[in-house]
Order: C-alpha cells, then structure tokens, then sequence
C-alpha cells in the first residue's frame, strides 16, 4: 500500500472540543457586539467600569498587607465572590447564552469532555478576569514567603475553576426553572435582591470603617476559612506563618469542592441530555387538575361576590403573575421594609421612616388602567356608568388595602421595635393610614386624569413621549396627597406643641377614619370622570 493511500486510510483525527468551545464562546461575543453601536458600547463600559473596580479593590488589598487581620478580610472577600458566582445565573440567566445546556442535547458529546471544554470556555469573558484580579489582591494581601507565594497561586487558580464550575453546575441544575416563566420571575426580582444586598455591604462597610473594624471579622473569619473556596485564602495565610498542615488541608479542602462540584455537574448535565423534559406535562396536569374542579378555589372563595370579587382576584393574578407587576410589588415592600431597619443600624433612624410603606404602596394606586397594558380594552368595555367605573376603583383599591394595611401595620410594629419610642406607636400609625388613605384617593383621580401607557416588552415602565405625564401624575398626585394631609399634621403638632401628650392616641383612630374617608371621597370624584374619559384614556394607554 502507498504512503498516500495509507494516509487516506487513517481516520481524520477529531478536532479539540475544548479548543471548538472557547472558539464558539468568542464567536457569541463577537456578532453579540455586532448588532449595534449601543451594545457595544455598554459592554466597552462595562469592562472598563470592571477593570476599574478590580484595580482600586488590588490597591486596597495591597496596602493591607501586614495587617492583623488583613487574613480574615480575604476569606469573607471570597466568600462574597462565591456567592456572587452562585447567584449569578438564577438572577442573569439571559446574560449568557452558553449557559444553557440544553441548546446540545442533539450533539453526540460525552458528558465527561463536554464539562472540561465547558469549564474552559466560561474562563473567557471578563467576570472570570475580574475574579481573578480580586483573587490575586487578596493573595497579595496574606502571602508572606516565598511557600505562601506558591500556595498563594494555587489557591488562586482553585478559586477561580471553584467559582467558574459553581456557577455553571447551577445553571445546569437549574435551566429548566431558568427558561420557564418562574425563571423569568426570578430573574425580574434579582434587582431588588441585589438592591437589598448593596444597602447590607454599605452598613457593613460602615461599620468596618471605623478604627477596629477589621477585627469584628476575625470569628467570621474563622469559621469561612475551613469553608471552600475560602479555605484556599486561608492556607495562604497558615503558609505565611509557617502552619504548612493546615494550609495543606485548606487546599484540599478547596480541591475536594471542585472535584465533587465537577461530579455533580457531570450527574445533572447526563440526566439534562438523556431524560425527556416532563415540565410541561406536568403543567398540564396540574393545570386540568384546577379545571376538574368546580369553581374557584383558594383566595378566590374568600373575596366578595360580584364585580367587586372578580376585580380584586383579576389585581392578586396580575401581581403575583405578571413580572412587571411583580416587580413593583416586591420594590414596594422590600424599600418600605428596608428603610427603617437601615436607618436603626446606623443609629439614627426614626420611628418616622414607617411612613415610606404607606408611601411606596400607596402609589402603586397610580396609573392603575395602564397597568393593564394591552388587556384595559376588555375592562373598559365593562365600564358603561360611572357606577360600573366606581365598582372597578374601589375593587383595585381594596387589593391594595389587603395588603398595604397588614404590612403598614407590620412596619410600624417593627419601627417602634427597633426604633421606639412605644409612646409614638399610636402617632405614627394613625399618620400612615391617613397617608395610605390620600395616596388611594389621588391614585384613583391621578389614574383618571392623567393615565400613560406601560410597554410590555423591555425595562420601560413608561412609552416614549409619555414621560411628562407620568411626573406629573405621580409628583403631582403625592403633592395634592399632602395637603390632603394637612389638618391631621395640624393637629399632630397642635397637641405636641400644647403639650396634650396624653391625647396623642386619639390620632390613631382619627387616622384610621380620615384615610377611610379621604379614599372614599377619592373615588367617588374620580368615578364619573373615568367613565366621561373612557375613551381618551384608552387611547393613552393603548399608545406603547
């Protein structure tokens, strides 16, 4: 046989999987950036912005070497990071197309190989980068010797394929909840999450700012050193003095992490290509399990009858179903809540702060038919009289109050108790639900008046060319809310400034009926002109 006819009788040797994916992952980036100038541009920014981050959280790090408890810093900084990495793709999951496994299952590609070329191909990118760089601070931060330098790489390679294959064992884990509608859900509410979290790391930071802050991390320090990744931190900290049998352990520690993270990313990717997805099927069950039945059930059986009910259970579907409305809801109790326990740990708070919760629901009573995006034209056909107009408010402001009354009320009880005093309890109450009252009745007239249209696609929550009616209707709404106000503030500080302490209770139940009365008197007035405006506010809601 010839040398050319025995070359063609070898098989064609296999391309690199690893070298095909890391390939595929820039070819995303690459027609990613394509498809226009804007795009481009917040991805330059967002790299720049990251680098920039990085850099300063290097120089920071640098300048605590020698520090005591420069070691306890760096592993609570690594756990940060690995819960970063965790949350990343059940809050982001659209941020990366190649988290998505399934998007292979029609490829004959052994899970084994699969996972390394997947590992390798998610160090490309610039969260993988900046990790590193973080990583490399902090080993700067604690290595101490040339034996703490080495473990120190070590340690920082670890880290970084522990965080990398974390978070794309979640993903695999997790896709299918990640590509349903609760997984979109998930991902609308990861803003307020991560709102959450930044006020929680800006209190810490406070408080680390003091002269000994640093040292209120050493028992937290201690126990994340014996937890993965962060154990690779703290063996090279055990390194630079000299404890070699403990720095061995935390990497192995680390090392173990990895292998079993790698193992349970094998499992669920195998059952993720091999098994048929019931999801779907089991939706259907359930969902004709629910059509077996007679009649509504649950929530449903506890709200009145007639319009009233149907509006108020239509309100709760839109709220717990719609990610946009689901979004606002969670902003609005998350904020009202949060506000006052941030106030109290950095030890200035007032009991006075309760009052965003009536604020921030209370003007979810605004621009109430845009809300109902595209679907406003099958309620407006029901609105013939201003009575039928009058039904379908007061049933919107009734959701509103189901809720918003319960968690006013949790929050003042809160407020008092990490804030006080008690003697304020009935003040500040009473004050709320006058306030939640005003806000439902300029709500009601506000949504009348001035309504504006909500695309349902994208982050917009007002159409192009509306934005002027939208301050307005909101600004405008919560100004006139105020001076509905007035004559219970006046009386607030009449009894203050006359030193009438003993009668401050009698602005609870004054509250409590005034913000009954200002809410009916809303809607009343709001009513008729709705039904008069019907098909102007259409046509405004109907423009995005």
């Amino acid at each position: 046989m010839s040398t050319a006819s025995a070359a063609a009788a070898r098989p064609a040797t296999a391309p690199s999987l690893t070298g095909v994916f890391v390939r595929l992952k820039l070819s995303l980036l690459r027609n990613g950036l394509r498809q226009s100038t804007g795009r481009t541009l917040a991805y330059v920014a967002s790299i720049v912005v990251g680098l920039l981050f990085a850099a300063a959280v290097v120089l920071g790090l640098t300048a605590l070497r020698g520090n005591a408890h420069a070691g306890a810093l760096t592993v609570l900084l690594t756990g940060i990071l690995t819960v970063g990495w965790a949350v990343m793709p059940l809050f982001f999951p659209g941020s990366d197309e190649t988290l998505d496994p399934t998007r292979l299952v029609m490829l004959p590609l052994r899970p084994r190989p699969l996972i390394v070329s997947l590992l390798v191909a998610s160090l490309v990118g610039i969260g993988p980068v900046v990790t590193l760089m973080l990583v490399a601070g902090a080993v700067i931060a604690v290595a101490d010797g040339a034996v703490a330098a080495v473990v120190g790489v070590v340690a920082a390679v670890l880290v970084l394929l522990v965080c990398v294959a974390l978070a794309r064992a979640i993903a695999t884990a997790s896709v299918r909840l990640l590509t349903s509608r609760r997984g979109r859900d998930l991902a609308v509410l990861g803003g307020l999450f991560i709102a959450l979290g930044g006020q929680g790391v800006n209190l810490a930071a406070q408080r680390l700012g003091r002269p000994d802050g640093l040292s209120v991390l050493e028992p937290l320090g201690e126990v994340l050193r014996w937890v993965p990744p962060a154990s690779a931190l703290g063996a090279v900290d055990d390194a630079g003095h000299g404890a070699y049998g403990r720095a061995l352990a935390g990497l192995a520690l680390t090392a173990l992490a990895l292998a079993l993270l790698l193992w349970w990313w094998q499992r669920t990717l195998t059952a993720l290509m091999t098994s048929p997805d019931c999801s779907t099927l089991q939706a259907l069950e359930k969902d004709g399990a629910r059509r077996s039945g007679t009649g509504e059930g649950g929530l449903a059986r506890l709200l009145p009858d007639g319009r009233t009910g149907t509006v108020m259970l239509r309100s709760l579907r839109y709220a717990w179903r719609d990610p946009k409305s689901k979004m606002a809801w969670a902003t609005a109790l998350g904020v009202g809540l949060l506000l006052p326990i941030a106030t109290s740990a950095q030890g200035n708070g007032s009991m006075y702060t309760a009052f965003w919760a009536s604020a921030l629901l209370g003007s979810m009573m605004y621009n109430q038919f845009g809300q109902d995006t595209s679907a406003f034209w099958m309620v407006a056909s029901t609105l013939a009289t201003a009575r039928d107009a009058y039904q379908e408010l007061r049933a919107r402001a009734l959701t509103l109050a189901l809720v918003a009354v319960p968690y006013v009320t949790l929050v003042v009880v809160g407020a008092a108790a990490l804030i006080g005093p008690w003697s304020d309890f009935a003040e500040v109450y009473g004050l709320s639900l006058a306030v939640l009252g005003a806000l439902l009745a300029t709500g009601a007239m506000s949504s009348a008046l001035f309504p504006y249209s909500i695309p349902s696609e994208g982050n917009k929550n007002v159409a192009p060319g509306q934005g002027a009616i939208a301050w307005f209707s909101l600004f405008g709404g919560v100004l006139v809310a105020a001076v509905l106000c007035s004559p219970l503030l006046g009386l607030t500080i009449w009894l203050h400034v006359a030193g009438l302490h003993h009668l401050l209770w009698v602005l609870l139940p004054a509250g409590a009926l005034y913000g009954l009365g200002i809410a009916e008197a809303g809607l009343r007035v709001a009513a008729p002109r709705v039904a008069a405006r019907l098909p102007e506010i259409l046509g405004a809601v109907s423009k995005g």
